[in-house]
């Protein structure tokens, strides 16, 4: 994280508004990561002698990892005006996203029978929203958490991904590794395996920037 780009304040203000996000206060975002519940408090922001004390980038990979948010995300937390910003996007029940009505082979939202919902803005006017049935996904997403999909976010080692197969499967994982042949995805759920499947099988990978928690 480039000190020089972002402010003190602007770091902990995109804390807050992260979780806020998630329905949580400061110090249950620090608990939902892993960390001190008091890492994220205001009193930490300060050192005892007034000097600024900043998140560590740990800190900050963990409670973005814990909510599911991208850093890109994060970062235009810090431009939101008070209240957040927010955009009406496709909904549509994830239970019925693997039907071919519903998307194009490029993976854009396709055909009737979307709904609409009212999120955090996204820089893809393609985006959409995927709501979660059943608690396959835990402990990364719960039944009745929605995502936010973009198509035309690049996408990376450890993102968290939809994938559409060719034979119409729809799957929500971790991108574990890609090559020239292959995909690799690592499941959030013990229960369920990973899974590593051939390029020629894929038809599109589109990548998780968000989720309600």
């Amino acid at each position: 994280m480039r000190r020089d780009m972002l402010t003190h304040a602007q770091i902990w203000t995109a804390l807050d508004r992260l979780a806020a996000r998630a329905g949580l206060s400061p110090s249950g975002l620090a608990k939902r990561a892993g960390l001190d519940p008091t890492t994220f408090n205001k009193s930490k922001r300060v050192t005892r002698d007034g000097r600024a004390r900043w998140p560590s980038t740990e800190s900050v990979a963990k409670a973005l990892g814990a909510t599911g948010v991208s850093f890109d995300v994060f970062v235009a937390l810090i431009g939101e005006r008070k209240g957040g910003a927010a955009e009406s996007v496709p909904l549509l029940g994830f239970a019925e996203a693997s039907q071919d009505a519903y998307f194009d082979d490029g993976g854009l939202p396709a055909g009737k029978g979307w709904d609409a919902a009212t999120l955090p803005a996204v820089n893809d006017e393609h985006a959409y929203a995927l709501e979660i049935s059943g608690d396959a996904m835990r402990p990364a997403y719960r039944d009745g958490d929605v995502i936010i999909v973009s198509p035309a976010a690049p996408v990376r080692r450890g993102d968290r991904v939809v994938v559409k197969t060719r034979a119409g499967e729809m799957l929500v994982k971790e991108l574990k590794r890609k090559t020239a042949k292959t995909i690799e995805l690592r499941a959030f759920n013990a229960e369920h395996p990973d899974r590593t499947l051939p390029l020629a099988d894929v038809l599109w990978v589109a990548r998780i920037l968000w989720a309600s928690q």
